[in-house]
């Protein structure tokens, strides 16, 4: 994948503070692992020697799903104590509280807790496997996982990483450049039928050539950019990385916003005209569906090389089209990716429609 969302004018980012690509490398392997090795176990910490009772090394290389799909996170056991519980929780450095229990097990029966624990069960695909399995995966799901073997003498416990399968895209306010604070950036993608990326999901970005010259929330309340060419205005005396401003006011600081997004089980469509905004609206509602949301297009053109050389509506106003195969007539950039018109006036009769059904 390379540059995935290009508009006709961009103004450039403030210098800062550069994590250059060898740093990030360097970063990447040896406190960011999980990004690409998405089922790393790990003995605890606290007890690096040979775990007795759970099965070490992984069983998988990485454990991804789309949105949707149910997946399965490995645990098994080697050997039973005679009395144990089996703990899985939702390891999440940055909250605050209680930990984040999904299910707790005694080996006949399991009590599910919280959000997680209504599409969490025990794979039980054998006496020795405690595996968790999760239904319906959505984007919020990603992150780390600790399966967790309590008998009271000798507690273990293993570690895997579960990456959601998605893209991410720059969203701006169609009022311009650096609109939101952080509510309103979470508000923001979820209109767009996404959620706020986190680093890992930036960083992977990147690295398949998300290259973008505006700076803009991630879920953790820290603000970023990611740049492959450096260029005057986007730090340009700096090596390709990225860009970081670190945590701001989530009240008070303003900046654009990166999204993240899944395959979704619609599908969008164009239909071609010359629209106002309005018009448009009526275009799809006519095909009894509604204007298509600007995560859809963008799972589309991930997931299913969706490529349309016309410029379209949108629900949030905006005008874009999507190119997989780029030549010379379609936006006349090398690049695939997402190309955009902004928010233009919603009476201009020039664009088509794309819906979503």
């Amino acid at each position: 994948m390379t540059g995935q969302l290009h508009l006709l004018n961009c103004a450039g980012a403030e210098r800062v503070t550069c994590f250059k690509m060898n740093c990030a490398v360097f970063l990447f392997l040896t406190s960011s692992c999980f990004t690409w090795s998405s089922a790393v176990y790990t003995t605890n910490r606290a007890a690096p020697k040979k775990l007795k009772y759970l099965l070490e090394p992984p069983v998988y290389a990485e454990v991804a799903g789309q949105r949707g799909v149910n997946v399965t996170l490995p645990c098994i056991l080697r050997t039973k104590p005679t009395h144990y519980r089996v703990k899985w929780t939702k390891l999440e450095p940055e909250h605050v509280g209680p930990e984040n229990i999904i299910l707790i097990s005694n080996g006949r029966a399991c009590k599910p807790y919280g959000h997680l624990g209504r599409r969490a069960s025990l794979r039980k695909a054998h006496t020795m496997d405690a595996s968790l399995r999760l239904s319906h995966l959505e984007l919020e799901d990603g992150g780390t996982y600790r399966c967790e073997l309590i008998n009271g003498i000798e507690d273990e416990s293993v570690v895997i990483a579960l990456r959601v399968e998605g893209v991410v895209f720059p969203y701006q306010s169609k009022s311009g450049r650096y609109q939101f604070t952080f509510q309103e950036a979470k508000e923001a993608c979820a209109d767009q039928d996404g959620t706020l990326a986190s680093y890992n999901q930036l960083y992977r970005a990147w690295t398949e050539g998300l290259d973008w010259c505006n700076a803009g929330w991630l879920h953790d309340g820290t603000v970023h950019y990611p740049i492959i060419h450096p260029r005057p205005v986007c730090g340009g005396e700096l090596l390709p990385g990225i860009r970081s401003y670190g945590p701001k006011d989530k009240k008070h600081d303003r900046f654009d916003a990166f999204c993240f997004t899944s395959q979704t089980s619609g599908s969008v469509f164009y239909i071609s005209g010359s629209f106002s905004f309005e018009q448009a609206e009526h275009a799809c509602k006519r095909q009894g569906v509604e204007l298509a949301l600007v995560g859809h297009l963008y799972a589309a053109w991930r997931f299913l090389n969706y490529d349309q050389c016309d410029g379209g509506w949108f629900k949030d106003g905006s005008v874009r089209f999507p190119i997989s195969n780029p030549r010379e007539h379609c936006g006349g950039i090398a690049e695939a990716g997402v190309r955009s018109f902004g928010f233009p006036n919603k009476t201009a009769h020039l664009y088509g429609a794309y819906c979503y059904r």
